[in-house]
């Protein structure tokens, strides 16, 4: 498995994780935590960790290569920075290391 983590900065985490598991849980298989900290998506390609602290919604994307890796990554940073227009939020992964 490899896996990238972004770390974005922005002043709602609880907010857009809400959002993402929301809106991607029709399409894909999702969870999130009763206090909605925390969340997870699962996609045919991989699967998304997502984490609310103060400050940052961490997302952390794992697939079984490159290409599934970039997949997942698109498909949540897509819906992320369109979903947060006002916002104007970076999603930057880091490299792809093995998990």
């Amino acid at each position: 498995m490899i896996e990238s983590v972004a770390n974005v900065k922005t002043d709602r985490p609880e907010r857009y994780l809400k959002q993402l598991v929301s809106h991607l849980g029709r399409k894909v298989d999702s969870e999130q935590s009763d206090d909605g900290g925390s969340g997870t998506l699962t996609f045919s390609s991989g699967s998304c960790a997502l984490t609310a602290e103060p400050g940052v919604l961490v997302l952390a994307v794992r697939a079984e290569d490159e290409e599934r890796l970039a997949a997942v990554q698109d498909v949540v940073a897509r819906h992320l920075v369109r979903f947060a227009t006002q916002d104007e939020l970076a999603v930057e992964w880091s490299a792809g290391v093995e998990a």
